[in-house]
């Protein structure tokens, strides 16, 4: 089993985790888990990607942090996704539509992504505003749980080796 993140386009892994959030609620590890089993292990995210980015997006209020460490989609981030779809519909529809008119798919394709650099550099100004306006508080408690993961995580690793050193010695 190969694990390949650069299969991965850049901004994909957001919109993928929204997407399995309002499929269910999942806890980090369960999305890293999800998302190896939906690859059929070619994409393993790693927690170092999923842990920050989930504490991004409950401070931009598109998901919510539930008992148990569990997080789901908020209605903010199913209009996030459902724009997201919106987008990839109206991309995929001019790009069939280009071919049709029988532009050469190289042409087709630099058409279509100089409109979409427009409209990307529309929609990040927009969330820029958006995101600073956001509290800093649920940022700031996400970072205290993802510091007390990554502890923990070192203590297993601690303890791992000095087992290791422990079983090695004659």
């Amino acid at each position: 089993m190969t694990h390949s993140s650069g299969k991965v386009p850049r901004g994909f892994t957001r919109y993928y985790v929204l997407y399995l959030l309002s499929e269910k609620e999942l806890t980090g590890k369960g999305i890293i888990e999800e998302s190896i089993n939906r690859s059929d292990g070619d994409w393993a995210p790693s927690p170092g990607l999923i842990y920050p980015l989930l504490g991004r997006l409950v401070r931009d209020g598109l998901i919510s942090e539930l008992d148990g460490g569990k997080f789901t989609t908020t209605d903010n981030g199913l209009e996030e996704l459902s724009t997201h779809g919106a987008f990839q519909d109206q991309i995929e529809n001019q790009f069939n539509l280009v071919n049709k008119l029988g532009l050469s798919m190289f042409a087709a394709g630099k058409f279509l992504t100089e409109e979409a650099l427009d409209r990307i550099s529309t929609v990040t100004t927009t969330v820029r505003s958006k995101v600073g306006k956001r509290s800093n508080e649920a940022q700031q408690q996400f970072d205290e749980k993802y510091e007390a993961f990554l502890l923990q995580e070192l203590d297993k690793l601690k303890l791992r080796k000095t087992t290791n050193l422990t079983n090695s010695d004659p």
